[in-house]
């Protein structure tokens, strides 16, 4: 796509460089380099070249609080996937984090042999081969090999999910076949290896018969339910978030008195890409003796934890990161509630660096929803 194709598709030409976008920015609170006003202008000005070499390209968390504001509809997230589409034909990149660990990790899935031995769910869940509902769980069980150090546990997130779903009485198909959604390769332009991604995890589920497909992940959420089909690639079964299919299914969990008290973070893509504001609250006020406070910006004001990908993470960031912690260190909660892996690593990550934000738990929401249903815990 051309950068002229680009500017229309996204109705950059509509801007009025009013500049809500850079002032609601959480990156340019901090970055006096970075202006998604600036961004669209260059692009309108000057010529491609300039605009896809300058490395201020991938600053944006892509979190759509400028999508949400900007007063002619712009569509700035989709504006900067299809610049980095652009930018990583010509080579160029953002700066990957984690010594690229992650996009090694990324590219291990993409092999023709990958396969993910449905082991790592522990004991005591039930799963299947075929059936209605599926579970996906995409890139969460080898997260912990990357981030262990700093507490994280995806594969226990990964058993509370289907803990829940079978308290509320499903039994979800899984499969070895799946693998990452290309969420960080969608927003680092690379557009071919989500698209293979894409074509793997919907023929894998197809051949599990699934008609429904439930994920604990926002970003995979996201990917099944917009990128794909927005890519041309048919999904023919409905992609639905599991804190949507617990709040339906509450009067069957039999949760148990949890004696905390929590606050929530909503993820951007759940809130500002979806709408799944409610449910995670209506699931919490299920759970008896639990008391949840709110920060100050919630659902589509939320504040984004600072990172969408595994680039160009730096003191920018954190800053984002540690205020949105002071925010919910302010509520009095002991508990700071996550629904999105990213979330919960960025936010652990920078509550680690900061001395004083040391007796603030970060927690998956499901592992406390499982908590709060008694029994064995998973080990790991």
């Amino acid at each position: 796509m051309s950068l002229k194709a680009v500017i229309g598709k996204t109705k950059a030409y509509y801007c009025l460089e009013c500049g809500i976008c850079t002032g609601t920015c959480p990156v340019s609170r901090y970055s006096p380099s970075y202006s998604p006003r600036v961004m669209v202008e260059n692009a309108l000005l000057f010529e491609e070249g300039e605009t896809l070499h300058d490395q201020e390209l991938w600053s944006c968390l892509t979190c759509g609080t400028c999508n949400l504001r900007c007063p002619s509809t712009v569509d700035y997230t989709a504006f900067m996937a299809a610049l980095r589409e652009r930018a990583k034909a010509l080579g160029q990149d953002g700066s990957c984090t984690h010594a690229e660990t992650l996009t090694a990790l990324c590219a291990l899935q993409a092999r023709d042999d990958f396969r993910k031995p449905r082991e790592w769910l522990g004991k005591g869940v039930k799963v299947k081969a075929r059936g209605s509902t599926y579970y996906y769980s995409g890139c969460l069980p080898f997260l912990d090999v990357v981030f262990r150090d700093i507490g994280y546990r995806g594969r226990a997130s990964g058993h509370a999910a289907v803990r829940l779903l079978n308290a509320a009485g499903i039994v979800p198909a899984v499969s070895e076949e799946e693998v990452c959604c290309g969420h960080d390769a969608y927003w680092t332009g690379d557009a071919e290896m989500v698209e293979r991604f894409a074509r793997r995890n919907v023929a894998a589920i197809r051949k599990t018969g699934a008609k429904r497909v439930v994920f604990s992940c926002p970003e995979g959420y996201y990917m099944f339910k917009y990128v794909y089909p927005g890519m041309g690639i048919r999904v023919p079964f409905e992609a639905v978030h599991i804190l949507t299919v617990l709040a339906e299914n509450l009067k069957k969990l039999k949760l148990k008195p949890l004696p905390k008290k929590v606050t929530y973070h909503d993820p951007c893509r759940l809130v500002k890409f979806d709408d799944i504001v409610d449910e995670p609250r209506e699931v919490l006020s299920a759970v008896p003796d639990l008391e949840v406070v709110e920060m100050g910006r919630i659902g589509k004001d939320a504040l984004c934890c600072g990172s969408s990908n595994w680039v160009s993470c730096t003191r920018v960031n954190k800053k984002i990161q540690v205020e949105r912690l002071n925010e919910a260190a302010d509520t009095g909660a002991g508990t700071l509630l996550t629904s999105c892996p990213k979330c919960n690593i960025h936010l652990r990550c920078a509550a680690r660096d900061e001395d004083n934000k040391g007796t603030l738990e970060i927690m998956d929401i499901l592992m406390l929803l499982a908590e709060s249903l008694g029994g064995p815990k998973r080990a790991t």
